[in-house]
């Protein structure tokens, strides 16, 4: 069994002429907390949607512990143990807290599309859903509808739906994107707690956030990957600090 939970091989993504992604190589083991920073433009999101199946590579190979998931549809790079959330918050918002979380649940749970099924009858489900709420600070919101959330609630429930189908690795996209100061910390906590045991990838521009967080970064300018290291080298490199972060990244508070 790869030691390695994903990894890029020579990875390229042109849209006609103009090439995004630059033979970017990217290895990320079992467990790991791993962040990708880089300026706007950079191509992080369109790296994601490489890796999850949302676009096509045009060249080069994508891993998922250790099997070749190049070209698979997101549901089929899904059913392999890998799930993303976005950048814009993606969830039913008519349908309660607990619904959502649900929805992520069942097919995850052996559930198919059968109209004669009643799901409130699965059991299964309902419980493993409820674990999750509790798991997301969401229990008290179970049957709020997922509209009138906070934008904060939201985003936390958002991360519930990514980790309901049980992928042992997750893709969060910005996650603390438009959030205060004390929501950003209450993120920070609840990604510690559900990304415990699994691999995380993490795109995200508060710097903070990522030496908090990140066992690993990688820093992707231009659609390659200048730099990846530990948090202490990435903070020290002479080519980072000069092509993305300026100045010294500020330090973390759990170091």
């Amino acid at each position: 069994m790869s030691e390695l939970a994903l990894q890029l091989a020579d990875v390229h993504k042109r849209f006609g002429a103009t090439q995004i992604i630059r033979g970017v190589n990217l290895d990320v083991r079992r467990g790991e907390r791993h962040a990708v920073i880089g300026p706007n433009g950079a191509g992080k999101s369109t790296l994601f949607n490489l890796i999850s199946g949302r676009l096509p590579v045009s060249a080069g190979r994508v891993r998922l512990k250790g099997e070749d998931i190049t070209g698979l549809a997101p549901y089929q790079v899904n059913r392999r143990g890998l799930a993303r959330s976005f950048q814009v918050t993606n969830i039913f918002p008519r349908l309660t807290v607990f619904e959502n979380i649900r929805c992520g649940v069942l097919w995850s749970l052996g559930y198919r599309y059968a109209f004669w099924r009643l799901v409130e009858r699965a059991r299964d489900a309902r419980e493993r859903a409820e674990a999750i709420l509790e798991q997301i600070n969401l229990a008290a919101r179970r049957d709020t509808p997922a509209g009138v959330l906070s934008y904060a609630e939201q985003r936390a429930l958002e991360i519930g739906i990514t980790i309901a189908g049980g992928a042992d690795v997750i893709l969060l996209d910005e996650p603390t994107a438009g959030m205060s100061r004390s929501e950003t910390e209450h993120a920070v906590a609840l990604i510690r707690r559900v990304s415990e045991g699994r691999t995380l990838v993490i795109v995200e521009h508060d710097m903070g956030v990522v030496f908090d967080l990140a066992d690993r970064i990688s820093v992707l300018v231009y659609g390659e990957v200048i730099a990846s290291d530990t948090p202490a080298a990435i903070r020290a490199n002479a080519e980072v600090q000069k092509a993305y972060l300026g100045t010294p990244a500020p330090e973390s508070s759990h170091a």
